[in-house]
């Protein structure tokens, strides 16, 4: 990928990303998306954001895409060392093993979301074991000392989306390595892979509906560019309708990826 950068300061690589991520959304039944869209509940920006109705008409969810292209861009504060990766990719094996096992034993875990019981995701935060919970507690552990993860954690704890994906390019880190919840998305040779499924995360209505706003926001500004409409009409409009919350936030500067 390149590492040219534009005049927004955005690299070319950073920006293939957020493409590709825009098209596997779309590809996955993400049918409405936008880039670069403010999420509710914090002062953060997603490279993309998307949203799947519902057939039935009620609210649908939706899914948040955080690009990175290179290392430094994964961590601001690279602490990296042999011992601590070697002991990351332990403590993973033993989430995966425990996780496997737990499927077995605890099949109401299940949350239901598909049709296929391979396919379906299991809340493990429901079950009281202390193994388990050891193993993920040093595994965020090890995950903080080998990058910034105040972005991934919060976006998570605040439960902005329901599902969130890590964007890499391919060989930019192990698996073991991606915040814990998240799924990771790997980019060769023109096009996504899903290298693991993210966690479902019960996301608010007015969070939803605050993404859906934002993504429709978006392509309102982009066809008004399109026409060259004058934007008065649109931030007069805009601005009647920003809620107390979008004010308070408009104060903040937005951290971009």
């Amino acid at each position: 990928m390149s590492t040219s950068r534009s005049q927004s300061g955005e690299t070319a690589a950073h920006l293939e990303l957020k493409q590709l991520a825009f098209v596997w959304a779309q590809e996955n039944g993400y049918p409405l998306a936008a880039l670069e869209i403010s999420l509710p509940q914090c002062r953060y920006r997603a490279d993309v954001a998307a949203y799947r109705p519902q057939r039935n008409g009620t609210l649908g969810h939706t899914v948040v895409f955080e690009c990175k292209q290179s290392t430094p861009d994964l961590r601001r504060d690279d602490c990296r060392s042999a011992k601590a990766i070697a002991r990351l990719e332990s403590v993973y094996r033993r989430q995966q093993t425990l996780e496997k096992n737990l499927r077995v034993h605890y099949p109401t875990l299940r949350t239901g979301e598909t049709l296929f019981p391979e396919w379906d995701a299991c809340d493990f935060t429901a079950l009281a074991h202390r193994g388990y919970r050891r193993v993920v507690r040093e595994l965020t552990a090890l995950q903080n000392q080998l990058r910034d993860g105040r972005k991934f954690e919060k976006l998570t704890r605040y439960a902005c989306a329901n599902l969130f994906y890590l964007v890499v390019p391919n060989e930019l880190l192990r698996e073991p390595e991606a915040p814990l919840g998240w799924g990771l998305l790997v980019a060769a040779d023109g096009a996504l892979t899903l290298h693991r499924k993210p966690v479902w995360h019960l996301s608010r209505e007015e969070n939803r509906l605050r993404v859906l706003q934002k993504i429709a926001a978006a392509g309102t500004r982009q066809l008004n560019r399109k026409l060259e409409l004058t934007p008065a009409v649109w931030e007069r409009a805009v601005d009647s309708a920003r809620s107390p919350q979008d004010g308070q936030q408009s104060g903040r500067n937005s951290d971009s990826s």
